[in-house]
């Protein structure tokens, strides 16, 4: 694949990723200077997804939104993935209980994927945007995933991984590995602190495996010293919410 195809699937993504995040139409000039991208590019883009139907324009306003055939693309991944919406309602009550960041995060290839983030109430707080990658072998959702596979599989992961580290002191041996996934089995939680970002951490568990076998973990995250606070009381409400809310 061409590098300005590539270019071009990235740009489209980040658009539509931009009117989800500002939730109003966008003029062509406001995506232009968001992005750095030149006009004539951005213009000859928002043509493109005009004439595929996946924005309208508004030519009173000169304002660009997202068609309903763009919430429709995913409307399947829900039921199918996360539960006919359990798994949502699961994250909104614990971020309205505890007030903090709840994420939820699967595997996706050698790494760690946060697939869904609902942020804290609070002030200070530490934000990790959907999408975003962790090391599967070095981020507390990432054993949390780790816990459930036979021995020999994490095994076969971690070369994979250490084959793509660059660092050769980040390199990790199985046994060293496995220290952390096995006090996950355990105890059936991860409680990871300054382990991805100095100061923040994650109190976490496993869901129930889903539809087509995939597993995700469902956390939450925030300041190190307001976990300590809140331990107890995250740890009581993750194992009563989520058989209650994923039965079975």
């Amino acid at each position: 694949m061409s590098t300005a195809a590539i270019k071009t699937a990235r740009r489209v993504f980040e658009v539509l990723e931009y009117f989800d995040e500002v939730k109003r139409p966008l003029t062509l000039r406001e995506v232009s200077a968001h992005f750095g991208y030149p006009v004539s590019s951005t213009a000859a883009l928002l043509k493109s997804l005009l004439q595929l139907g996946y924005v309208d324009f508004n030519r009173p306003t000169r304002t660009y939104m997202p068609t309903m055939r763009v919430a429709m693309l995913g409307d399947w991944i829900q039921a199918s993935l996360f539960g006919e919406g359990r798994i949502l309602r699961l994250m909104q009550y614990l971020n309205e209980m505890t007030g903090e960041m709840v994420s939820l995060g699967t595997q996706s290839d050698i790494y760690m994927q946060y697939v869904h983030v609902l942020y804290s109430r609070e002030g200070l707080q530490y934000r990790v945007r959907p999408g975003t990658v962790r090391s599967m072998t070095r981020s507390g959702f990432g054993w949390l995933l780790l816990s459930a596979m036979p021995d020999a599989e994490i095994d076969k992961l971690l070369r994979r991984v250490n084959i793509e580290e660059d660092d050769p002191a980040r390199r990790m041996t199985l046994d060293e590995l496995m220290v952390p996934v096995t006090e996950v089995r355990q105890l059936g939680h991860v409680y990871s602190r300054h382990t991805v970002t100095q100061g923040a951490g994650v109190i976490g568990m496993l869901l129930p495996p889903q539809s087509y076998g995939r597993r995700f973990t469902v956390g939450v995250g925030g300041p190190v010293d307001r976990l300590e606070e809140k331990h107890d009381m995250i740890l009581a409400l993750l194992r009563e919410a989520i058989p209650r809310f994923l039965p079975g």
